[in-house]
């Protein structure tokens, strides 16, 4: 059985004090979702030691939004991923579209992050996923199948056993488009499809998540589909209400 996923990825919202009352109201409503369902809560730098503090011995876990390439040295304003595992965080997002959009990340960078996150013992959810007019253009597919190959294809068969995937349908956030239950499910079925080209049946394990725009009264739909595992949210995570009746989209 794969995981069932729900990650919320705060982005650059909250204050330290708003984050860690978020992450109480999360806490305090876990248990009104199923235990099946793994919660990861993914707040800015600023907040982890004290969001670890609150949902310590919740089963609620936390994830950075992203870590730097290197180990350590003269890098102003990055953050190791040494420094992240050593606050108890347990995951790591790691190319994510506005990363890849913003800042330039590119395949050669995600390579030396995904090696900083396995050496500190963080796992990853690498995210994947194309823009409007490579999705207008048919070339979703190819978009999505090298960001796979050149990245996670360079992992050691114990080093991907411990991936989570999330597919982000660029084009469908902030574009007025919808991406519809059935055009997750094409997605994500190619990405197990890949995976399991260079790793076998192991990719029937890997959980892979939907990062669009995935809110209560859809989650239920979406989740339902075979190859889609749970959610990389975003707006709705920063409702603890809405965060967890997510979670409840695998209840139904």
């Amino acid at each position: 059985m794969r995981k069932k996923i729900v990650a919320g990825n705060w982005k650059m919202n909250t204050t330290p004090v708003e984050g860690v009352e978020l992450a109480k109201n999360v806490v305090a409503g876990r248990g009104e979702v199923c235990s099946c369902v793994d919660f990861i809560v993914c707040p800015p730098f600023t907040h982890l030691s004290e969001v670890v503090k609150v949902t310590r011995g919740s089963g609620i876990a936390v994830g950075a939004q992203n870590c730097a390439a290197e180990a350590k040295g003269a890098y102003t304003g990055e953050v190791s991923a040494q420094m992240i595992a050593s606050l108890g965080v347990e995951y790591v997002i790691l190319g994510h579209s506005e990363r890849r959009e913003y800042y330039g990340e590119t395949s050669k960078t995600l390579n030396a992050k995904m090696e900083q996150a396995y050496a500190n013992g963080l796992t990853p959810i690498y995210c994947v996923g194309e823009k409007l007019d490579e999705r207008e253009a048919g070339k979703h597919f190819d978009v999505v199948k090298a960001q796979l190959e050149e990245v996670v294809y360079n992992l050691t068969e114990e080093q991907f056993a411990k991936l989570v995937v999330a597919y982000e349908p660029v084009w469908a956030i902030g574009t007025g488009k919808t991406a519809t239950a059935e055009q997750a499910q094409e997605i994500h079925a190619f990405i197990r499809e890949v995976l399991r080209a260079r790793f076998g049946a192991k990719a029937d394990d890997t959980a892979i998540l939907y990062g669009g725009s995935c809110k209560p009264s859809n989650a239920a739909e979406i989740f339902a589909k075979a190859d889609v595992d749970g959610g990389l949210i975003g707006g709705a995570a920063l409702k603890a209400e809405d965060f967890l009746a997510i979670g409840k989209g695998f209840s139904k």
